[in-house]
Parts: structure tokens; sequence; C-alpha cells
């Protein structure tokens, strides 16, 4: 049998695949995902031309089909629309068969044409990288077979398997699925682990749909985004332009009404403010849940605490009926519900004026002051002092 150029321990070819894998995941985070589909950032032509390079050899995925297909799904998250959502699809079709998802998003004209604006068009995208998708993959695979011999062909298939399982499988399944969230965002996005090592930082799915244009994913302390770090070091280079990371959100002194700069700030963090306002109520929420119980009215904590979570528009007829009832026996609970709602309906309503946003948020303060509830009044009068800083 051929033994190939290289005849390595068995540590070797777990390294060596490692190492490669690592390469690819880095291209489809900082390349594909921040750079082309987001524009958080900028890349020197030459880190670009090598991403996309090394992609062609790896996966044999194509920009513009890419990143077409994931702008897609922010655009119609867990709806009826988005290409990968397990809400939709399953968590067992999205895990295994998340590359057929993505093939078959691609092939549609309309989707391309829409979503995939902005990307290469060069001579060597059109009539190479796009041309001959098999092409990159099958030197990939003479190479690994000229280099380790038979061995080659299953380091080879381990290379092909490890995005479309852990870019294409676990980001879009388990990231929709399961693992904590930082923000209340409207989708079922989540961080799967607080250390974005393996996938590259995409493991800090949720913060990502919360700030969809930044180029770091790490929100908390506690978060490593490896690839950010890699980001950072193409910077000092001058090889990469970071274009956009979140600003601070910070306390200023109260305000005695809601001004465009505190309208600012709550729509710029309005998931983690709403975030902060779930937390804020959860207190109040478990004493009327226990009152409740009390009077032998039939109340799941867990159940209330996701519906406070997803607001009342965005739940089945079934649950909102549930929830309807339970809100009838408590007077509390109902302006807790009901004063999230319309806190989260102020951010959506995009054709309002600025002016108009400003009284609205200044209304809702002064209702959730007059509620008689102290969680809601001690949040409006933080809401009073919120502000942007230039960057965190």
């Amino acid at each position: 049998m051929f033994a190939g150029a290289y005849d390595l321990p068995w540590w070797g070819y777990v390294l060596y695949v490692l190492l490669l894998t690592h390469i690819t995941i880095t291209a489809v985070t900082v390349y594909l995902h921040r750079h082309q589909a987001h524009r958080a950032l900028e890349l020197h032509p030459a880190v670009s031309h090598f991403f996309r390079f090394w992609l062609w050899l790896t996966t044999g995925m194509v920009t513009r089909e890419w990143t077409s297909v994931h702008r897609k799904h922010h655009a119609k998250c867990e709806s009826a629309e988005d290409p990968h959502s397990p809400q939709r699809c399953g968590l067992r079709r999205v895990l295994f068969e998340g590359t057929e998802l993505y093939r078959i998003e691609a092939a549609k004209p309309d989707t391309l044409a829409r979503y995939g604006h902005g990307t290469p068009e060069d001579w060597v995208e059109r009539n190479v990288y796009r041309r001959h998708k098999a092409l990159g993959v099958s030197i990939m695979l003479v190479t690994d077979v000229v280099l380790f011999g038979v061995i080659g062909v299953t380091v080879w298939a381990a290379q092909m398997l490890w995005i479309p399982f852990l870019a294409a499988g676990v980001i879009n399944g388990v990231g929709h699925f399961c693992g904590y969230r930082n923000f209340q965002t409207d989708d079922a996005s989540r961080n799967i682990v607080p250390w974005g090592i393996v996938i590259g930082g995409e493991e800090l799915h949720n913060n990502h749909h919360a700030y969809p244009t930044s180029a770091r994913l790490s929100s908390r302390w506690y978060e490593l985004d490896i690839a950010w770090m890699y980001i950072r070091v193409l910077q000092a280079l001058g090889l990469a332009k970071v274009k956009t990371i979140p600003p601070q959100l910070k306390l200023e002194a109260p305000k005695p009404a809601c001004d465009a700069a505190t309208l600012q700030a709550v729509v710029t963090h309005r998931y983690e403010i709403l975030t902060r306002y779930v937390k804020s109520v959860r207190r109040t929420c478990a004493r009327e849940a226990r009152a409740l119980r009390d009077r032998a009215i039939h109340i799941k904590w867990r159940a209330l605490k996701r519906w406070l979570r997803m607001g009342s528009p965005a739940l089945a007829e079934s649950e909102r009926q549930v929830l309807e009832s339970i809100l009838s026996a408590s007077t509390r609970l109902a302006t807790v519900f009901r004063m999230r709602d319309e806190l989260a309906a102020i951010w959506q309503r995009s054709t309002a004026t600025t002016e108009h946003l400003v009284q609205q948020l200044e209304a809702w303060c002064r209702r959730a002051e007059a509620s008689g509830i102290d969680a809601l009044q001690d949040f409006s009068r933080q809401l009073r002092c919120y502000a942007l800083s230039a960057s965190r």
C-alpha cells in the first residue's frame, strides 16, 4: 500500500486535521461571515483571496451562495422562509442535513439576486471558484494522498465533514435550539458555550444575532471569541480594519424626561434592555405565581418565565389562551406582561419619527412609575439614565 511522503504517528494525523480544519473554520467566520455577509470588517485583498482560495480547496463553497443564504437566514429568521431553522425543519435535520439545506436555498436565483450583492465577481471567481467547485476539493484529496498515502483519504474525509457538521449543522441547529442567552432576541438563537474556540467564536450565536454587524462575537467578560483575537492580530499588521463593534450601554445622571439620546441607547441595545427588564421583574412574577397557586390556580413557573422572555405576540394561540387566563387572575402579572410588550413595540415601529418614539418612551416610563410595582418603577428610573459610549 502506498505510504505517502510522510509517515506520522496517530497523533500527528490528528494534529494535522485539527490545524487545517481550524484554518477552514477561521476562513468561514472571518471571511464569509463577518467580512462578506455582515461587512463588520474590511480585509486586505491578499488575506481575502487566501481565505477564498482555502475555502475552495477545503469546502468547495462559493462566496455568493453562502453569503446569500446566511443573509436570508437573518432576514427571515425562524419563519417559514428561514433556510435552516431547527424550529421549522427540526433539530435532527439541520444537524445532519445542514449542507443539503444550504444547497437547496443556494440553487434559488431569487435568493442569490436579492441577498448576494457585494460579493466577489472577478475573473477567478467566475471562471475557477464558481465554475469548478469540485476541482478544489479534488486537489486537496490528491495532496493528502501524496502526503500520507492511503490514510490521506481518511484525513481528507475528516476535513470534508468538519464544516458541514460543525458550521452547517451545529451552529445553525444547536445554536438555535439549546444553550444560554445573553439577549432576548426575536429569534431562538443561543450561545452554545462561552468559549468560542472549536467553531471559531461562532459558538456565541445569540450574541451574534443581537449585534449581527459586530466583528466581535464575545459580549461578557468570561466569553472568548478566538476569531476576534485573529482579527486583532490582522488589524495590528495592517491587514484588517474593524468597522463595527457594539457600543457600550452606560448609565448617566438621571434625566427628568427621555430624550433622543435615551431612545438611541434603548433601540441600539433593545435586546439587552429587554433581558434586563425580564430579570428585574422576575421576583415580582414569582411572588404572584405563588399567590395564584395558593388560590388553587394552576400555573407552571417555567412556562411563565419563557412566555415573559418571548412576549405575548410570539406565542402560539394555545399558549396565548393559557397566559390570558392567568393574567386575568392577576392584575400585577397582567401589568408586567403588558408593559413588556409595549416596551418591545417602541423599537418595532420603524415608520414613526424620532420625536414620536421619544414621546412613546417617556409615556411608557410614566406608566411604569405609576404602576405601583416597585420593580417597574426602579427599571423606569434606570431607563432614563441609559446612554451610549463610543465603543466596547
